[in-house]
């Protein structure tokens, strides 16, 4: 690591301000548009952090506006639509042919960046979930674990934070909507802040 040029290293604090951030933005898109707008492509890169780190979603260059009145619409394999979003973030059944709905933006939501030690078929998820909730702090960002000091706090902002992505990340019929997504955000962020303060306090 270079010395003059350190590693930035974001608090749990404002990751979860990051999330709630792209859950509102979504939520926007899937419920308060008309007709609804599907980003298809939701990935770190198409994050951005304004000074503030109020986080913004960009590149809408793969959405989708869904004119069908139930929110779907059915990905044709004659037409140049093709596979949407990106490999690692995009949801199971677009490449199946599936529909091109908002839980295709939830599951992008619930993922990470692929990594090599994903092969001979071991799934993000199953990583996920043969740590959680016992092992979990094996795979939590180290660089989060460096800055952290109450690790009780942490541990259990973890646990729900992994939850509600293995959730998101289910198949589509067992997937929460955004604004259930959104909410539980929130409740994971208000009880770390309870959590912090009580610890402050003592």
């Amino acid at each position: 690591m270079d010395p003059s040029n350190p590693v930035k290293i974001l608090t749990l604090m404002q990751r979860l301000n990051i999330a709630a951030d792209i859950g509102a933005a979504l939520d926007y898109l899937h419920n308060n548009c008309q007709p609804t707008i599907v980003h298809c492509d939701l990935k770190p890169g198409n994050i951005l952090l304004g000074d503030d780190m109020v986080a913004h979603v960009g590149d809408f260059g793969l959405a989708n506006i869904l004119t069908d009145p139930v929110g779907e619409q059915l990905i044709n394999s004659k037409s140049s639509v093709g596979l949407m979003g990106t490999i690692g973030y995009v949801a199971p059944e677009y490449g199946e042919g599936g529909q091109i709905s908002p839980y295709g933006d939830v599951y992008s939501f619930g993922k990470a960046p692929t990594h090599d030690m994903f092969s001979d078929g071991l799934t993000l998820q199953q990583y996920a979930e043969m740590a959680y909730p016992e092992l979990l702090m094996n795979i939590v960002d180290p660089l989060l674990l460096s800055i952290e000091n109450e690790w009780g706090a942490l541990n259990c902002v973890m646990s729900a934070v992994t939850r509600l992505a293995l959730v998101c990340s289910r198949r589509q019929t067992d997937r929460l909507c955004m604004r259930e997504v959104l909410a539980e955000i929130h409740t994971i962020r208000a009880s770390h802040v309870e959590e912090i303060n009580k610890i402050d306090s003592d």
